[in-house]
């Protein structure tokens, strides 16, 4: 049987401890993830095994792994990650979902220090070419990658951050562009809203889709709106939180959350139009008979838009009904053009947000005061009003030469 070292005060001592007999003083000895002896020091034994706390307690937490350049891309991402305490859970759980079904089981394994530009270049094109994702979707990616690189650069554990100038020389070379939105005209718009109010089946989303055109809201702000948010008499509608559908406590299981805006700016009143006040007293007469929606979200009740269940419609269920509706609109344009020989009106492939971009370019072609723009659409910053300002206008211009070549007769 092994005899147990003790020290001079006749205490056992663990593996790897001695009391120096030279000087009394207590030493620790471990290997590091490098294969290195590393020594521990200190004055009493209590000391030492404090010490001997503190660096258990990093090796479960990976940093001394972390800090020998051993780390792999998930581990250091889970490190940035816990760095963000001010992230909303929808944020977060948004972000974890991007990663772990992008990165995690693929890319992540690898270690942060030997990770190249030229990987981070071939995981990005692999993720276009063979994935299919969107120049967008690998924005999003790319967005927690850079942050995760740039943590181990500054904590010295890289010298460099491998994602630095990739997405540029992807957007110059991959041939693919963003999927900027374009905002339907004002003919396809009236004629999407038209075929909703006069079909026998999609009719009851008129009220939803005219207050989506007819405020610009976002669709999480829309499905959150309350009774209480109204104010008929002033004719205001208060922005002031949001619905998010994300999922729950790490599960498959999606639930709509209550969702504060990330900036001041999208706490903001917007004035009610006729067309919409109309909708919404839709919308209240019908409940009024049927029942109102009693769905109660994280302490909020009293929302205004109900599906058939009697809960809160969610923004995917919204998204495909607007692709049913346009399939089946321009199945029946096509035929119904053909009959009258002329040229169909089309709609396009969009969603509840290309309503929105929608509803801010009509906004454009009749405001000129970007602050009164930016404030109802609740944009944080003014270059994003700018860019849909510009593209609306951009056909104004034509329009313009046209009416000045009407009007003046000089050349």
């Amino acid at each position: 049987m092994a005899k147990t070292r003790k020290d001079l005060r006749g205490r056992s001592l663990r593996k790897g401890e001695v009391q120096r007999a030279s000087d009394k003083r207590y030493m620790y000895t471990y290997t590091d993830p490098l294969g290195r002896r590393k020594f521990i020091y200190a004055n009493d034994l209590t000391q030492l095994r404090e010490k001997e706390e503190k660096l258990l307690k990093d090796q479960l937490d990976g940093l001394d792994i972390y800090v020998a350049g051993k780390a792999t891309l998930n581990e250091t991402f889970d490190r940035y990650i816990s760095t963000k305490y001010n992230l909303r859970e929808s944020t977060r759980s948004s972000y974890l979902y991007t990663y772990d079904h992008y990165v995690r089981d693929t890319f992540g394994l690898k270690r942060i220090a030997e990770i190249k530009y030229s990987d981070v270049l071939q995981f990005y094109y692999h993720l276009l070419n063979q994935q299919g994702i969107s120049l967008g979707t690998l924005d999003s990616v790319h967005c927690l990658l850079h942050p995760t690189f740039q943590l181990a650069v500054r904590d010295e554990i890289i010298r460099k951050n491998p994602t630095d100038g990739v997405m540029k020389e992807i957007s110059r070379e991959s041939g693919k562009n963003r999927g900027v939105r374009h905002a339907l005209s004002i003919e396809q718009q009236r004629c999407f809203m038209e075929y909703i109010a006069n079909h026998p089946i999609y009719y009851h989303w008129w009220p939803m889709f005219t207050i989506l055109l007819g405020t610009g809201c976002r669709i999480g702000e829309a499905l959150g709106l309350r009774w209480q948010d109204l104010d008929f008499e002033k004719r205001v509608i208060s922005i002031n939180h949001s619905l998010v559908y994300y999922p729950a406590n790490g599960s498959n299981k999606c639930v709509l959350r209550v969702s504060l805006p990330k900036t001041d700016a999208g706490i903001r009143t917007i004035p009610m139009l006729d067309i919409v006040k109309d909708a919404f007293e839709m919308l209240y007469e019908e409940q009024k008979e049927n029942g109102f929606n009693e769905t109660e979200i994280d302490g909020m009740t009293g929302f205004i838009f109900c599906n058939r269940f009697g809960s809160v419609p969610n923004p995917q269920t919204v998204n495909h009904t607007i692709k049913r509706i346009a399939n089946n609109y321009n199945a029946d344009e096509v035929v119904r053009a053909k009959k009258e020989h002329r040229d169909p009106i089309i709609l396009p492939n969009f969603s509840c947000h290309h309503l929105r971009h929608t509803f801010c370019t009509r906004l454009c072609e009749n405001e000129t005061n970007l602050k009164v723009i930016q404030s109802i659409m609740g944009h944080k910053n003014i270059e994003t009003t700018l860019d849909i300002y510009a593209e609306a206008t951009e056909k104004k211009k034509q329009e313009s030469f046209e009416n000045l070549a009407a009007k003046l007769d000089i050349f």
